[in-house]
């Protein structure tokens, strides 16, 4: 009697366990396939040439609308100002 009910107290455990293990797993092989496809890439992954190749001498990442502090600030951490085309930031045009 002592072992059964030991048992059914450990039984749902056991399966959370389980499925968990199947869920990382899961994601883990996900992850990987999608990395390896090249879906994931980081944000600065395409340079401002691959970006704009319609624009062969190349675009001003001056932006002349009214844009966000953030956007203002993400240009600033990226050296906007100074880039030179084609080593021009991905951060420096707007989304």
């Amino acid at each position: 009697m002592f072992m059964t009910d030991h048992m059914s107290r450990l039984r749902p455990v056991f399966g959370w366990a389980a499925l968990g293990v199947l869920l990382a797993a899961g994601v883990a092989q996900s992850a990987t396939a999608l990395r390896e496809s090249g879906a994931i890439q980081p944000p600065d992954a395409r340079t401002a040439q691959q970006m704009f190749a319609d624009a062969p001498d190349g675009v001003d990442p001056i932006v002349t609308g009214p844009v966000s502090a953030a956007f203002k600030q993400r240009q600033k951490d990226a050296n906007c100002d100074t880039a030179v085309w084609p080593n021009v930031p991905r951060a420096c045009y707007p989304d």
